[in-house]
């Protein structure tokens, strides 16, 4: 975790197939757009709490969950 309180995870972007580091808040379930660092493309990424668990999905922004 972060000093900021966010946690640091690796994601597949869709576009360019790179592996990117994002932060993601690890206490509240979230969708958003983050562009990806390496081709610029825009990511819909989707953070969900089960439990103890956090998962993070990543896909293009325009195809959507």
């Amino acid at each position: 975790m972060s000093e900021s309180g966010l946690l640091e995870k690796d994601i597949t972007c869709p576009f360019c197939w790179e592996l990117i580091l994002i932060l993601v808040e690890p206490f509240e379930a979230q969708t958003y757009t983050e562009d990806c660092s390496v081709c610029c493309h825009p990511i819909l990424i989707r953070t969900e709490i089960f439990g103890e668990d956090l998962i993070v999905s990543a896909t293009q922004e325009d195809e959507g969950f």
